[in-house]
């Protein structure tokens, strides 16, 4: 289990000091007329071409090493359920009331002048965050990004999906996200095995495999930061796993180079839409120290290169110091296709992360032409066994199955996920090392070591339970056992191709 470093109440800093809610204007010229420049990532006048420098939030613990209990930016706190969203400002060009609806924008036009209001000044109902990072890929690019995934797989998509198919209609959606810095210690103690031979026993097709190895007695203490470390904050689309919408290619897309983000302007999402948040600190907080954790346990695998066999852990200890939460806006360019099967709609995604370009997406299946094909694949899995003279051919027998779910995964990508284990920016030091000969073992029959789990992950496991909570459903956790089966199986064959 994960402790917090303090009981002390949190530590609130206010990172919309000096916004202003009202209009906005450049400083050259004095229009209201702004929006971000894609190519840039600045805010650019559109009547001038003056662009702004970016501003940074001011006030956070930057130096993360020194981070001490619980610091939360105001744009994390917690939401007010009773927060009125309808605000009405008064146009400082024309004196008009203006009326904005926060739960579905933060600008509006005077009906009279038409210059821009902005909502600018943090209200506590999720809809203003601390930082945005702007976008900087531009919607044809995203196009040519989404044309180039979804061409790829056109062979076997659902006919009315490649009739109806095109870019024209994708969005660039700002979701919410909370981004955590973590200050922490940790503690790992367990055994370890290094391989020192392999061997066969037996003769023909009854020669068993063994292995001999070395076990160490395993000690890794360091200090640990987590720069950054990114989590969905709108309940909707933390459920990766949802049944009617591919919501895991979304959360694929990461990371962001959230370091880059500056300080919220209402003017960076003006031609974007933007989804508030609806979750708090208190919903996530479990998820986080649990991937937090699976952070420290993969660091750990740098340290561990002799360890071929695996390290079995049997204490785990991680003790948070300091945690920094801040509210965020992240850009996505999303296509979004519903699928009609019957009386059940399935939502398909394919997402452009707007920092990077990565990309990934969920194509609808012609699941009959999928089937038919793997079946004539099998048909000739079989013809190989019966004519090819080899020792492995059992093997041909799954070549339809392999086709099947190969082309299925390729598709649907329900196992994308974000990899936050290892793709979180994070520093080890004052590193102290333990590795204690115990003994040597013969004959082993596995090739790991039994229990061990050093490349073992939680927090998605856990993401899956909170969500059982929120949603009353029963969330699978497919994925891993698919992982689980495939690696079973891969040693199986490795095995008996190693005879050989």
């Amino acid at each position: 289990m994960q402790d917090s470093g303090t009981n002390n109440e949190p530590t609130i800093i206010k990172t919309d000091v000096d916004s202003q809610n009202g209009q906005e204007k450049c400083p050259k010229c004095g229009s209201t007329d702004i929006s971000t420049n894609a190519n840039t990532g600045k805010l650019r006048c559109n009547f001038c071409r003056h662009e702004f420098e970016a501003e940074k939030v001011k006030g956070l613990v930057e130096n993360i090493s020194q981070l001490q209990g619980q610091v939360i930016a105001s744009g994390a706190t917690d939401i007010v359920a009773d927060t009125k969203d309808i605000l009405t400002f008064k146009c400082s060009s024309c004196g008009a009331e203006v009326v904005i609806d926060t739960s579905s924008a933060s600008q509006a036009r005077c009906h009279w002048c038409r210059n821009t209001l902005s909502v600018n000044q943090q209200i506590p109902n999720g809809s203003i965050p601390d930082v945005v990072l702007p976008f900087s890929v531009n919607k044809e690019t995203a196009q040519a990004e989404i044309n180039k995934f979804v061409n790829k797989r056109k062979f076997y998509a659902n006919p009315n999906f490649k009739k109806e198919f095109t870019t024209e209609n994708i969005m660039g959606v700002y979701f919410p996200y909370m981004l955590v810095d973590i200050n922490a210690h940790a503690n790992f103690i367990g055994e370890g095995e290094h391989q020192t031979r392999k061997y066969f026993e037996g003769s023909g097709n009854h020669q068993e495999a063994y292995y001999d190895a070395d076990l160490y007695h395993v000690e890794r203490e360091f200090d640990l930061t987590i720069n950054g470390l990114s989590i969905e904050s709108s309940l909707d689309k933390l459920n990766n796993t949802s049944s009617n919408k591919t919501n895991n290619v979304i959360n694929a897309i990461m990371p962001f180079d959230v370091e880059n983000s500056v300080k919220f302007n209402a003017n960076y999402l003006k031609g974007y839409t933007s989804e508030r948040r609806d979750v708090n600190i208190d919903e996530l907080k479990s998820i986080i120290d649990t991937q937090a954790k699976d952070i420290a346990r993969f660091t750990t695998n740098k340290t561990l290169e002799n360890y071929d066999r695996g390290v079995a852990w049997s204490s785990e200890q991680m003790n948070i110091i300091g945690e920094q939460w801040k509210a965020a806006y992240l850009p996505v360019w999303l296509y979004s296709y519903q699928e009609v099967k019957g009386n059940k709609k399935v939502l398909h995604y394919v997402a452009v992360n707007a920092r990077t370009k990565e990309t990934m997406g969920s194509i609808p299946i012609h699941k009959p032409k999928l089937l038919l094909m793997s079946f004539l694949v099998e048909i000739l899995g079989i013809l190989l066994m019966l004519f090819i003279d080899w020792d492995l051919s059992f093997i041909f027998l799954a070549l339809g199955f392999i086709h099947y779910f190969f082309f299925y995964l390729s598709y649907r990508n329900s196992n994308a996920r974000h990899t936050y284990e290892t793709d979180t920016k994070n520093s080890m030091d004052n590193l102290r090392r333990v590795d204690n000969f115990l003994k040597s073992k013969k004959r082993l029959r596995n090739m790991t070591m039994d229990g061990a789990n050093n490349y073992a992950l939680s927090g998605q496991n856990l993401s899956n339970k909170i969500l059982n909570q929120f949603t009353g459903k029963n969330i699978s956790n497919t994925v891993v056992n698919t992982i689980a089966n495939n690696n079973a199986v891969a040693s199986f064959i490795k095995d008996e191709i190693d005879k050989k």
